[in-house]
């Protein structure tokens, strides 16, 4: 999808592995990027780093949400409740469910399409990808689908557009695109555990590890278990 020279967008960046490529392609296609992070009181904060981090790097103008007074709310996933623990078998397994947490990501478009109505942007960018199609319905093309109708009649704005550019493609695919345009990988963070090093065994880092191996690149993190690449 070719970018449109100028016009303004919104990025919601977590300071993961997608959206920050996602950054980086959003800027590569010539659109005017304004960054969007959340601190919904997630296990894993250190990302959030990696996004400032980023976007200071880049030079884009980046707010942190602090919506964290949701996560009592949200209490019944792994990522926003400390007593549940983050389960560590292969990502597109069962027990990765308890990692889904509620309506998340149509809180923070809905913030961040209200973002874009007040600067004057026409694009929100958001890094959903295939992979997770199997455990989290609002990584979803039907989901992008049915956003971007709330959103234009929300915001009574023909224009305003959600986009998922990575909708249809994998991890592996990602991080190959990323290689493309020079992402630094060591930038990022995907670990749900939060730990100082990322724990290789998690779903996330499980799917990581996985994307890096198919595109035979080895993962500059620091993981706590050996990593054959």
């Amino acid at each position: 999808m070719p970018g449109e020279k100028g016009v303004k967008g919104v990025v919601i960046i977590s300071g993961g592995l997608d959206s920050t490529i996602l950054l980086y392609w959003a800027l590569h296609q010539g659109y005017s990027i304004h960054a969007l992070s959340f601190d919904y009181g997630q296990r894993h904060g250190k990302e959030l780093k990696c996004a400032r981090k980023t976007c200071r790097n880049l030079g884009v103008k980046h707010l942190v949400v602090d919506i964290s007074g949701i996560r009592e709310l949200l209490a019944s996933s792994a990522l926003t409740n400390h007593g549940i623990e983050v389960p560590e078998e292969h990502y597109t397994h069962e027990s990765q469910k308890i990692t889904i947490v509620p309506n998340r990501n149509a809180i923070m478009l809905n913030i961040a399409l209200g973002y874009a109505v007040n600067i004057g942007a026409e694009k929100v960018f958001y890094a959903a990808h295939y992979n997770d199609r199997a455990i989290y319905p609002d990584c979803r093309w039907e989901f992008v689908e049915s956003v971007n109708v709330t959103a234009k009649l929300a915001c009574d704005n023909p224009r305003l557009e959600v986009v998922a550019p990575f909708v249809h493609k994998t991890k592996a695919e990602i991080v190959a695109l990323g290689r493309e345009l020079g992402v630094p990988f060591a930038d990022t963070w995907s670990c749900y555990k939060g730990g100082e090093k990322a724990c290789g065994v998690c779903g996330t880092c499980r799917e990581r590890i996985e994307a890096f191996q198919i595109n035979g690149l080895r993962d500059p993190l620091e993981y706590e278990i050996e990593v054959e690449w």
